[in-house]
């Protein structure tokens, strides 16, 4: 597999979503330029999610103008974006007859890959 040069990335770990909620938002931007991508998180159903993908979104964007500082934003997209499981906290919830349950609050890792595309 060869390396591909990415304008900027950006990463947030330990957001406090499962990686199941967050893959249905980053499922619906995928390939697509950031403008566009930004409305359509702005405007999903999924608040949480949206929210968070957002953010790291516009950590990636900010990253581009830092690294390169006379790119057009307009030309960035997504080239690759994944949401990965991090770890769950164990929690328990009391059961009938003096047993436990146990509770899985799950975490994830979002991952963003900028990279520009000429001639829209």
């Amino acid at each position: 597999m060869e390396e591909q040069e990415f304008v900027a990335n950006a990463v947030a770990k330990y957001v406090r979503i499962s990686s199941q909620k967050c893959r249905l938002v980053t499922d619906l931007i995928r390939d697509r330029y950031v403008g566009e991508a930004l409305t359509i998180l702005r405007f999903s159903r999924k608040k949480k999610a949206s929210s968070a993908v957002e953010k790291v979104l516009r950590s990636a964007i900010a990253n581009a103008q830092q690294k390169v500082p006379n790119i057009d934003v307009d030309n960035l997209y997504i080239s690759r974006i994944f949401v990965n499981q991090g770890p769950s906290w164990k929690r328990f919830r009391a059961a009938p007859m003096g047993r436990a349950h146990r509770i899985l609050k799950r975490l994830s890792h979002i991952h963003v890959f900028l990279e520009e595309r000429k001639g829209r």
